[in-house]
C-alpha cells in the first residue's frame, strides 16, 4: 500500500429547521435579503442537550457502517472543529469514548471552515507515513453557540452540523496531494473571539479575497493530482455563500462538474460543510465510485486547503 483513500462517508444534521422566515421574527431581514445575497434557505439548528461531540459522534457512526467496519478497527480520530466549548477532553477522544473505539490517538484541528481538509490531509499523511491504518475523519461544528443572533449579517449564514470520512491504506493516490496554505495578516476578515465567543467577518473582505485569490489555488490543487479541472466529476467547496461558490466554481473551469450547492438548505455549518456536502451527493447517487471529486476548504483565517480524492 503506497497511498489511501476515502472508504466511506457519512453525515448528520439535527432535527430542527430553522427558515429564513422563523429568521426574519428575530432580527431585520427577509426571505428576499438572504436568499439575494447569501443563496441560504434553511438550516439546521442543533438544541442545548445536542454538543459538539454528540454530532460529530452520529455522522461518524454512520461513516463506519458505510464502510462495514467497527469501532474498533479505528486506530486514530481527528475532529475538525471550532466550537468546541471545553478545552480538555477534546472532541476527538469525546467522540472515541461515545463510539467505543479502543486506545487511539485522538486530536483536533482547528482550521475553522478549512479544518476538514486540513484533517484530510493529515489523515493521508498519517496513513501514508505508517502511523496509522483507518482515521476517523469528521468535521463537526455547532455555530449556533457562537452566532450574534442580534447580528443579520452573520446570524443569518449559520447552522449547524457534522460529516464524517474514514479513510485507509490503498494502492494508489485516492487522496490526492494537499495543497495548503493561509493569510496570517487577514486574520481579522474571519473570527470566533471573546468571552463569550461570537463569529464575526468582513464579509466583502473574503468575498473579494475568495472569488480572486482561490480559483487559482484550485485549479493547482487539481495539477498536484494530475488532473486538470476538465477531468472533475464534482467540485465541493466549503459551503460559505452561494455567490461565492457559484462565480468560484465557474472560475476553476470544471465545466463538466457537479457543483455542490448544499449551502442552500445547511447553511454555513464552517468546517462540517464539506463532509456533509460530499456525503449528500454520495448519498443521491450524483457522482460514482471512483471520480475524480475537488474538495477545496477556505475561510476562517483565511486558511486553505484543497485536494482531489476518488469518490468511495
Amino acid at each position: 500500500m503506497n497511498g489511501s483513500r476515502i472508504a466511506a462517508v457519512g453525515h448528520y444534521q439535527p432535527a430542527r429547521i430553522l427558515t429564513n422566515e422563523d429568521l426574519a421574527d428575530l432580527v431585520d431581514t427577509s426571505d428576499e435579503w438572504i436568499t439575494s445575497r447569501v443563496g441560504i434557505r434553511t438550516r439546521h439548528i442543533a438544541g442545548p442537550d445536542e454538543p459538539v461531540d454528540e454530532l460529530a459522534a452520529h455522522a461518524a457512526a454512520k461513516a463506519l457502517a458505510a464502510a462495514g467496519l467497527a469501532p474498533d478497527d479505528i486506530d486514530f480520530v481527528l475532529v475538525a472543529t471550532s466550537t468546541a466549548v471545553d478545552k480538555s477532553p477534546n472532541m476527538a477522544a469525546r467522540v472515541a469514548a461515545r463510539l467505543g473505539i479502543p486506545s487511539p490517538a485522538a486530536m483536533d484541528v482547528n482550521v475553522v471552515c478549512a479544518g476538514f481538509t486540513h484533517a484530510l490531509a493529515t489523515a493521508d499523511h498519517a496513513v501514508r507515513a505508517g502511523a496509522a491504518t483507518r482515521v476517523l475523519v469528521i468535521g463537526a461544528d455547532k455555530m449556533s453557540d457562537v452566532a450574534d443572533w442580534t447580528d443579520r449579517t452573520t446570524c443569518v449564514l449559520v447552522g449547524d452540523g457534522a460529516g464524517a470520512a474514514v479513510v485507509e491504506a490503498a494502492e494508489g493516490a485516492g487522496i490526492g496531494p494537499v495543497l495548503w496554505g493561509s493569510v496570517p495578516e487577514m486574520g481579522h476578515a474571519v473570527r470566533i473571539e471573546g468571552t463569550p465567543s461570537r463569529f464575526a467577518q468582513e464579509g466583502q473582505s473574503v468575498y473579494r479575497w475568495a472569488t480572486t485569490k482561490l480559483p487559482s489555488l484550485a485549479r493547482a490543487a487539481c495539477e498536484r493530482a494530475g488532473l486538470t479541472p476538465e477531468d472533475l466529476a464534482a467540485v465541493v467547496l466549503h459551503q460559505a455563500n452561494l455567490r461565492i461558490i457559484e462565480p468560484l466554481a465557474a472560475k476553476i473551469g470544471a465545466v463538466n462538474a457537479v457543483v455542490a450547492r448544499d449551502v442552500t438548505e445547511s447553511g454555513n455549518t464552517s468546517a462540517a460543510s464539506i463532509p456533509i456536502a460530499l456525503s449528500k451527493l454520495v448519498e443521491r447517487g450524483e457522482i460514482s465510485t471512483g471520480d475524480p471529486v475537488l474538495l477545496f476548504g477556505f475561510g476562517g483565517n483565511l486558511s486553505y486547503a484543497g485536494q482531489v480524492i476518488r469518490c468511495p
